[in-house]
């Protein structure tokens, strides 16, 4: 244990480390963040839907058509959402205008999207293009024409206003040149890509980079992989979910979006694992299910006085998936004990999860259930809140639990004796 925890920090901590500050990560991951309310209101506006507006029809007609234009505003738009967001992170990241970078990326992006001609005139854009299935053209386009405008205004080619001129006009008219130079090369990408035959350039980064990727995080392995890398950077002290975000936003929400495009078509979902997958059965309580491991503590602890108050204390934020306290508290982080537990739940339960969405046990997630949503409560409302297959996804959820916890209990009474015995030797 000793050798591998020194291989670790020397290779692995470092690494991760860099990731997680890496600019344009930092700034895709920031910008997800930034338009987490607008997802969240777009998540309640489709649970109001699928629960009160299904279940009682006379509100349903009232409410369908208001969450429907909740939904156009939120989730409809995500992309161009994401793109304003990330851009305006990147850009005060660099020390330069955010909203200017921001909204030269979000131009840039409208720019490349591809225009109907003909019967329904020129200008209209289908709203495929701006939800959740344009993110990777909007990352993309975000990152790309931010450089470009930062790197212009950096090497001054900017116009210049007299000293006595209001700040706010001074800073509009230092972007027009970098802004335009950005626009137009968008623009000229735009052309090159329309004249060749090639449709546009959300054609090309979804068939060469967003289908491929999509399709690999559908498989086996990274459905175990992605959830025990997140548990490795959180045991080192580095926040896993963070350095991951950008994956679990770029590809699993999209397949989230495109689930919910299905179904409401009365189609068969594309894709068995979302978003919501791993926040609905794998995150219970937190990264490596921390809230089972809170109870466990509570469970078999009656000696060491410290675990039992930190595992109190933890509970309430626990319930809702919140589990800084006990990652640092207990703590987790560096524990060589409860890593054991920690690295294993999360890919036991990916299994176990998976199998029961392929065999039919419980449906697909197609709803972006918030997630802070309790355990089995969110699993129920990920899958539609309606039916038997909603109520087999949230027992599924109880049951990933219940082997959350038998799996934490042996650890913790091992980490607790350890813990008396050091404290032992110490006195």
């Amino acid at each position: 244990m000793s050798g591998f925890m020194k291989w670790m920090e020397e290779k692995f901590v470092p690494v991760a480390g860099k990731i997680g500050s890496q600019r344009h990560l930092a700034a895709i991951r920031d910008g997800f963040f930034g338009i987490m309310p607008i997802v969240l209101a777009g998540s309640f506006s489709v649970l109001l839907n699928n629960t009160l507006g299904a279940w009682v029809e006379p509100i349903g007609k009232i409410l369908t058509p208001i969450n429907g234009n909740v939904w156009w505003g939120t989730f409809g738009m995500l992309a161009l959402l994401a793109t304003f967001s990330i851009a305006y992170n990147l850009g005060k990241s660099y020390g330069e205008d955010g909203l200017a970078a921001a909204l030269v990326s979000m131009a840039s992006f409208l720019i490349t999207l591809p225009q109907a001609h003909g019967d329904a005139g020129w200008g209209y854009l289908h709203w495929g293009y701006l939800d959740a299935r344009g993110l990777f053209t909007g990352i993309i386009v975000a990152l790309i024409a931010t450089e470009i405008f930062v790197k212009l205004t950096k090497k001054g080619l900017t116009i210049k206003m007299p000293d006595n001129v209001p700040p706010a006009v001074g800073k509009a008219f230092a972007s027009v040149v970098p802004g335009f130079i950005t626009l137009f090369v968008f623009g000229a990408i735009t052309y090159v890509i329309s004249i060749l035959g090639w449709g546009s350039l959300y054609d090309i980064i979804f068939n060469v980079i967003q289908k491929p990727l999509m399709g690999l995080g559908q498989g086996m392995i990274s459905v175990i992989l992605i959830p025990v890398l997140i548990n490795l950077c959180w045991f080192f002290g580095i926040h896993g979910g963070n350095i991951f975000e950008p994956i679990m936003q770029s590809i699993y929400l999209p397949a989230l979006t495109e689930n919910y495009d299905a179904i409401m078509n009365g189609l068969p979902a594309p894709h068995l694992i979302t978003k919501s997958f791993y926040d609905s059965f794998v995150h219970l309580g937190g990264a490596g299910a921390t809230l089972a491991l809170i109870v466990a503590v509570l469970i078999v602890n009656k000696k060491k006085k410290e675990y039992r108050e930190v595992a109190k204390l933890s509970l309430a934020p626990g319930i809702f998936n919140i589990n800084e306290s006990v990652m640092y508290g207990l703590p987790l982080v560096l524990n060589p004990i409860l890593v054991i537990p920690f690295i294993l739940i999360p890919g036991i339960l990916s299994v176990i999860s998976y199998v029961a969405t392929v065999v039919g046990i419980v449906p697909v997630t197609y709803v972006a259930a918030p997630w802070i949503t309790p355990v089995g409560i969110g699993a129920f409302m990920a899958t539609g809140a309606k039916g038997i297959g909603s109520v087999m996804a949230a027992l599924l959820a109880v049951i990933n639990f219940i082997i959350a916890v038998l799996i934490y209990l042996p650890f913790v009474r091992i980490a607790e004796k350890q813990a008396i015995e050091r404290e032992k030797v110490k006195g």
